[in-house]
């Protein structure tokens, strides 16, 4: 079976090297908070462009992607600031929207790979802060999180990522991807299923309170999904952050204030 993953890993947004962390250390969340503000500044990546020779003998989707990572301003940024994935930029954008990264928080990272969002978690979030990654390939080493192997719809898997837990989550994120078939509905119909499966495992592990943020596809959301995460949460809201290419379909669903156990099948829902 081909599994979840970061969206970073399926649609190749590129890494930032194979270190635990940001080069810049202790100062890297102001500048995080700067950068995210309008998108990253200095022009870094702004502009570039790559010769035809570059590309000679790829595909032409191939050819496409090299050209809008080198013309991407996040990706460069990334690379600057030691972050892995450049969907880094697109956590710490909700962050500072709505204030999820809490200091000595405890927070599961499903489908994690390469680690960005890991690492905006443990800047954010502090040392003293539980931090869980889990995905189906083994990451690099990431100081200050617990990098977990597996499937987390098997029941093996969730009691690993409970016992590293040691108590309820905080804040449950999820930006996995299926990989994509090029069938808008096949591909439509995996986002929902993972993002149904991250929600029921985010009911099994939050405690009162808690956050929950998942990807799902522009003007798809399924409305039983949606009127379960109502009954569930105090507040639900739909989000594009500015570092989501404006040609991806990729939005988040942010839910917060955790209230209930998700009950099946749902029902009638509140506004958001």
């Amino acid at each position: 079976m081909s599994g979840p993953g970061r969206g970073g890993r399926h649609g190749g947004q590129g890494g930032a090297g194979k270190g635990g962390g940001p080069k810049t250390g202790r100062g890297q969340a102001g500048a995080t908070r700067g950068a995210t503000r309008g998108g990253p500044g200095g022009g870094s990546g702004r502009g570039l462009k790559i010769k035809a020779g570059t590309v000679k003998g790829r595909s032409a989707s191939s050819t496409r992607w090299l050209r809008r990572q080198h013309a991407d301003p996040y990706v460069a940024e990334a690379k600057a600031q030691g972050y892995r994935s450049r969907a880094a930029f697109k956590l710490a954008q909700m962050d500072e929207r709505f204030g999820l990264l809490k200091r000595g928080a405890r927070v599961v990272d499903l489908g994690a790979a390469p680690g960005g969002w890991t690492q905006v978690v443990i800047e954010r979030c502090g040392r003293s802060a539980r931090v869980i990654a889990l995905d189906l390939i083994e990451m690099a080493p990431i100081e200050g999180a617990v990098l977990l192997t597996g499937d987390f719809r098997e029941a093996e898997v969730r009691a690993r990522v409970a016992a590293a837990l040691d108590g309820p989550a905080s804040l449950v994120l999820s930006d996995m991807a299926a990989p994509a078939t090029g069938h808008a509905d096949t591909d439509h119909l995996r986002v929902m299923a993972l993002a149904e499966a991250a929600f029921d495992f985010a009911g099994e592990v939050l405690g009162p309170g808690g956050a929950f943020v998942v990807k799902v596809l522009q003007g798809g959301t399924e409305p039983a999904l949606l009127n379960r995460l109502k009954q569930a949460f105090a507040k639900l809201r739909h989000v594009k952050p500015p570092a989501s290419r404006a040609d991806s379909a990729e939005m988040y669903l942010v839910a917060t204030g955790f209230q209930d156990r998700p009950k099946a099948g749902g029902g009638p829902g509140g506004g958001t």
